[in-house]
Parts: structure tokens; sequence; C-alpha cells
């Protein structure tokens, strides 16, 4: 697969990013809120971050996806990445700031997850998340995913840094 499928749920469109979904995602990495994933990131890190996301799709079958509103108003991120320091491949959200609290991202996780235990041929499933973000915590736990403290982590980090939560495979998958 060399470019994300297009995934519809109930309210959102998970979608293959356009050039246009590079401002919005630039402007929230250069802000507080990319603070739990190592941010604040300048320009030139967000690309590298943008680009990396829709070229995964080629090199590995699984990568980043636009979420939209049904309505086309963008949302966030969800992404299925292996990073080259990573162990697994995990699951990530990143809603932007006033789309949050309207059960955008696990809808969009939700649809994420289930693709990649099913199309997708996924037999594991993590999320590397920091230890001091309650908000994707929570998320990773209304997923299902538990803390998953055998689990190796990415190079370099610490259980200080990581927590892994380990999403179980969905039923119907």
């Amino acid at each position: 697969m060399t470019t994300a499928p297009t995934i519809e749920t109930e309210r959102l469109c998970l979608r293959p990013y356009r050039i246009e979904d590079f401002e919005p995602l630039a402007a929230l990495m250069a802000s507080e809120w990319s603070e739990h994933m190592g941010g604040p990131f300048g320009r030139e890190e967000s690309w590298a971050y943008f680009a990396s996301e829709v070229a995964m799709w080629a090199l590995r079958g699984h990568g980043g996806w636009s979420v939209d509103l049904k309505d086309g108003t963008l949302a966030g991120q969800v992404s299925l990445n292996r990073m080259a320091h990573w162990p697994e491949v995990e699951l990530g959200w990143t809603i932007w700031p006033e789309m949050q609290g309207k059960g955008i991202a696990f809808e969009a996780a939700t649809a994420a997850r289930d693709w990649a235990f099913g199309p997708g041929g996924l037999s594991t499933l993590v999320s590397y998340i920091a230890p001091e973000n309650a908000r994707s915590i929570a998320l990773a736990k209304r997923l299902g995913a538990r803390h998953d403290i055998s689990a190796p982590l990415p190079t370099g980090e610490t259980e200080a840094d990581t927590h892994v939560y380990r999403h179980p495979r969905p039923e119907h998958a």
C-alpha cells in the first residue's frame, strides 16, 4: 500500500494527507500542545514529521491520516507508525484543541485500531505515552489498552519518559 486508505465512521473521514494539511499541523506542532511529543517543533521538524507520516504508507504499509468531520472540517490526525527507534507499531492521535472533548479522538483512534488489526494485518499495537499526558492515557484506557510495563521502550527512552499501553485486538477484527 502506497497511500492511506480512506476510512469513514459515523461522524468522521480518515483520509490521506493533503499538502494543505501541513500548515495547521505545523502550527499545532509549534505550540505547547506538542509538549508530550517532544515539542514544540520548528517548521523543519514539523515538515519531517508530516512527510514521514505520508512516507510510512509506502515504506511500512501504515502511516498517518488526516481526520475530517463529515462537513470537511479538519479536526486532527491519527496514525499507525513505527519509527526507526520504536520496537513496535504505535497508534497515536492529535486532535486540534478546539475539537477536543467531543469524542473525535476516540472515534478516530477506534477506526485506526480496527483497520490495523483487520485489513492492516497487524498482530500487536501499542501507544507510547508520556506519563504526565493524562488525556492520552485516559483515551488509551477507554480504547481498552493496558499499561504494559514489560514492553520494550523506544530506544533512549525510560519508563520515566514513556509508558507503553498495549491495545487488545477487537473481537470483531
